[in-house]
C-alpha cells in the first residue's frame, strides 16, 4: 500500500507574517526558495481568495507571489459544495468572516479547499477555547470539520525545511 505525500493549503497570514516579521527574504531567502520548490512539487497551494488578499496590497510579497510556482486553486463547484457543508454543519462557522470590517474573506475558502483536496491547513490562527466568545477561527472550524491543521512552525518541521546561518 503506497502512502500519499501530504499536501498543505496555506492561509494568507502564513505568508504575510513570515514576509514581514521572521522569514523576510533579506534574512532568510532559502525559506522562500523552499516554498517555491514545494509549489513545484504540488505539496503546497493557496486558494485564489488568499491570492486576492495578498495581491491587493501591491507590495514585495505580492510581486514575489506573482512570480512564484505556488499553485493557485480556483473556486469550483466542488469547493463551493464544501463551503456549503461547512456552513450547514454549524451556523457559527459563518463568523469566520468579519463582514463589517471586510476581513478574513479567504478563511472559509481555505478550509473548503483543504476539505476538497484532503489537505492540511497551515495558519497562524490559534484555536479559540473561551466559551464566552463570539469569535471563531480557522482551527475551530477545522476541528469541527475533521480537517487537519497546524501552524507554520509545525509545517516547517513537518516538511523538513532547515535553515543555514552564515555571515555575509
Amino acid at each position: 500500500m503506497s502512502q500519499s505525500v501530504p499536501c498543505y493549503c496555506l492561509d494568507a497570514n502564513v505568508l504575510i507574517q513570515a514576509w514581514q516579521k521572521y522569514y523576510s527574504p533579506g534574512l532568510c531567502p532559502s525559506y522562500w526558495d523552499e516554498l517555491i520548490q514545494l509549489g513545484k512539487e504540488n505539496r503546497i497551494f493557496i486558494p485564489e481568495m488568499v491570492q486576492t488578499e495578498i495581491l491587493r496590497t501591491e507590495d514585495d510579497l505580492a510581486d514575489w507571489l506573482k512570480g512564484s510556482a505556488i499553485p493557485i486553486r480556483k473556486i469550483g463547484a466542488g469547493t463551493t459544495k464544501k463551503l456549503q457543508e461547512i456552513y450547514a454543519f454549524d451556523p457559527k462557522h459563518k463568523r469566520l468572516v468579519d463582514s463589517i470590517k471586510g476581513r478574513s474573506l479567504a478563511d472559509p475558502w481555505v478550509i473548503a479547499h483543504a476539505l476538497e483536496e484532503n489537505a492540511t491547513v497551515v495558519t497562524k490562527e490559534e484555536l479559540v477555547t473561551a466559551a464566552n466568545t463570539d469569535r471563531i477561527r480557522i482551527p475551530n472550524v477545522c476541528r469541527n470539520m475533521g480537517v487537519r491543521y497546524m501552524n507554520d512552525f509545525q509545517f516547517v518541521d513537518e516538511v523538513n525545511i532547515r535553515f543555514d546561518c552564515s555571515r555575509q
